[in-house]
Order: C-alpha cells, then sequence, then structure tokens
C-alpha cells in the first residue's frame, strides 16, 4: 500500500536524508504529497520534479515568482509565505516528516498534528515552545507522534512506555561539540568556521552552532520532558564524544537499555519513515573491533552555560522556554553575522530570560498559541536590544 507524505522543510539536512530514503525505498512505497522550503527555489524545484510532488510550498514570498518560472510547465500547486506552507501541512497524508528548522515550524507542524496521522517530528522548538499546546493537539487528534531527533528516537525504541513505573531515568548523550576541550578563555575567540565544524555530525548551520554550545541538548532536554512526561530530575546528559550510544533509558530494577548505531541521521529517520516496521538504509553497520573505548564525561555547565539555562527554562515552566528558544534563535543568526562573539550567544539568553522574568510573569503564562507567539516576540525584541548595546 503506497502511504502519502509531506517534508517540511524538504532543503535542509533532514529533508534532504528523508528524500534519500525514499528515493531508495520500493517504488510504489511512498508518494510525496507536498514539500516546503524557506527561501531555496532552485533546489525545491528540482526536487518537486524528481518525486513528482503534487504541492510546493516557499515561506520566503519574494521568491514565490522565481519558483513558478523553475516549474513552468509541471502540474504542481504551488503556494507561498509561512500561511502557504501551513495550507500545504494540512494536505490529507498519511505522514508528514516536520523538519523545519526553529520556532517557525510550529504552526505547519500543528496544522499536520491536526491531520490525526502521523508526524515524524524533527522540529524540536515545537515542544521547546508550545509543548502543553502541542501535545494536547496530539491527544485530541490522536496523531501518532515519532521522534526524529537520533536522541529521543533512541529512547523511543528502548522506553517501555506501558510500563512507564518502572523507568528511572533517561539519559541523553550529547556529543560535546567541537569544543568539548576548549577553555573557557579560547572560546572567547573561537570563529563562525570553527563553531560549524562538528567533529562527528553533519547539519545545517543553526543546529551546528547550538551543539556548539550545548544549546541543542538543553532544547533537547525540555523536548524529552514533554514526549516523555518525565521532570528535569528524571533526565540526565553525559557527554559521549564517539556518538555511537545515541541515548539511555535506565529501569528502577538497575537495567539501562540503549540503542546504538551509526551516527547517520538517516536510521532515526528511516524508523520514523517504517515504524512499526524497519526499512533498509544504506548507513553503515557498526564495527564493534574497531570502535574501541566508548567514553562518558558530565557537561561542564560553566563553559557551556546554555544547559544550565535549559534545565532552569524548564524548571520554571510557563513560557520560560519559549523566551529562550526566541533568544537563541535571535543570537545565533547574530553569531552567524559575525555581530557578536561565541560567548555572547548563552549571555544574551540568559539576559532576555532575566529581562522577560522582571518585567513580565511569563512563568505562570498559559500554553495558549497566542502567549506563546508574544513572549516569542518579547523575547527576540529583548534579545536584539541586548545585542545592539554590546
Amino acid at each position: 500500500m503506497t502511504r502519502r507524505i509531506s517534508v517540511l522543510g524538504s532543503t535542509g539536512s533532514i529533508g534532504l536524508s528523508t528524500l534519500d530514503l525514499l528515493e531508495r525505498a520500493q517504488p510504489g512505497e511512498f508518494k510525496v504529497v507536498g514539500l516546503s522550503a524557506n527561501r531555496n527555489v532552485s533546489r525545491l524545484a528540482r526536487q518537486a520534479i524528481q518525486f513528482d510532488a503534487d504541492c510546493v510550498a516557499i515561506a520566503d514570498e519574494t521568491c514565490a515568482a522565481e519558483l513558478k518560472s523553475a516549474l513552468s510547465g509541471h502540474d504542481i500547486d504551488i503556494l507561498s509565505g509561512p500561511d502557504g506552507v501551513t495550507e500545504m501541512a494540512e494536505r490529507p497524508v498519511d505522514i508528514t516528516m516536520a523538519a523545519i528548522v526553529g520556532a517557525a515550524g510550529l504552526p505547519p507542524t500543528l496544522a499536520a498534528v491536526s491531520q490525526g496521522n502521523t508526524v515524524a517530528l524533527a522540529n524540536k522548538e515545537c515542544l521547546v515552545c508550545a509543548g502543553a499546546t502541542f501535545m494536547t493537539a496530539v491527544k485530541r487528534h490522536k496523531t501518532t507522534l515519532l521522534p526524529v531527533d537520533s536522541e529521543h528516537n533512541a529512547i523511543f525504541q528502548v522506553l517501555d512506555r506501558d510500563r512507564p513505573a518502572g523507568v528511572r531515568r533517561l539519559i541523553l548523550t550529547a556529543s560535546g561539540g567541537p569544543f568539548r576541550e576548549t577553555s573557557l578563555d579560547d572560546l572567547q575567540r573561537v570563529t563562525r568556521e570553527d563553531a560549524l565544524a562538528h567533529p562527528v555530525w553533519s547539519m545545517g548551520s543553526k543546529i551546528s552552532i547550538n551543539s556548539a554550545t550545548l544549546m541543542n541538548k538543553g532544547l533537547e532536554l525540555i523536548e524529552a520532558a514533554w514526549l516523555f512526561d518525565r521532570p528535569s530530575h528524571e533526565i540526565d546528559v553525559v557527554i559521549h564524544p564517539q556518538s555511537v550510544i545515541h541515548s539511555m533509558v535506565e529501569y528502577v530494577d538497575g537495567s539501562v537499555l540503549s540503542q546504538m548505531g551509526s551516527p547517520d541521521m538517516r536510521t532515526p529517520i528511516a524508523y520514523a519513515l517504517g515504524w512499526p516496521n524497519r526499512m533498509e538504509t544504506p548507513v553503515a553497520p557498526l564495527n564493534f573491533p574497531e570502535l574501541g573505548a566508548l567514553t562518558f564525561f558530565k557537561p561542564d555547565l560553566v563553559r557551556f552555560p546554555a544547559l544550565r539555562l535549559a534545565r532552569e527554562a524548564l524548571e520554571a515552566g510557563g513560557q520560560a522556554a519559549c523566551v529562550l528558544n526566541a533568544a537563541n534563535e535571535v543570537a545565533v543568526e547574530a553569531f552567524l553575522q559575525g555581530r557578536i562573539a561565541f560567548l555572547d550567544i548563552a549571555k544574551t539568553c540568559e539576559l532576555a530570560l532575566e529581562k522577560l522574568s522582571a518585567e513580565s510573569d511569563f512563568a505562570c503564562s498559559s500554553g495558549a498559541m497566542q502567549s506563546v507567539m508574544h513572549f516569542d516576540g518579547l523575547a527576540r525584541a529583548a534579545a536584539n536590544e541586548h545585542i545592539v548595546n554590546l
């Protein structure tokens, strides 16, 4: 039976890996309904033609005319703007790969959730910014939610979801990024190129910077709390440079179950695409004799305060995590543009949290979308104000 699929964020790293697997799948196994991108017109057009998509959506409306020209002569519906991406996500499919990076992915992913089918979630910001609202929608529409982040996918594979009382804690692993052995003094001088050079994973620029600051792991901590309904004190983070063990679940009897594999995002993507079955991938199998030692370390919260800020935001509740995410998106973009230093990213986030905490009780605000968007805007303004004054 052919399964209909849409890929939100098809030109990014997760989107490209998803389409690679779709191309390798058995003929007739999948039918691509929709593809979306932010502004990469040429790649989106090539994908739409190759996979015979029914519909494409480009988030940047200024690119719409170029996309129409590129797809001239092809029977493909073309939508544009953020509303166009959301409209595409509302089209009925069996599975949606939600791979738009950042808070921009929230509205279209919620639209996909409203279909009540399967959503493969690679956008952690949906849960970071609006965890209560998002999970309420998942339950209301009886949507099957499959985590795609390698860490959460690993937990999903080994977690006994029918007997949650038997679980003691979740353990998220982190590679530590390119600066896990870099001194605090040297961190003040790292460049954009240094931060983008991840030693293990191949990712987009925003996620690479988040990995370098450990903010990515902080956001994943918040995501795990919502996905698996666990409080902060039952979720730990360990540095595991080899990125072979993708996360672990510790049970009350002392057993620890882990999911292992080569550091290739096509494994968790394939798990989500094939679920409840498994599909074959070209991922290199683990060669245990060649692996050597697997090592683990505590994260350094002095050199990497982003992880501390994320846990504090999770424990504060309300819109604290939304504020943290929005300020981080602004700060990461400023760093990529060369406007602030590497260590200023976490400082900007902390100052935005402090400023909004003092001015408004965001920790007691509801999870409604209006509140989410309100505090997202306030946080971006606070972060930009701090950056301008640096």
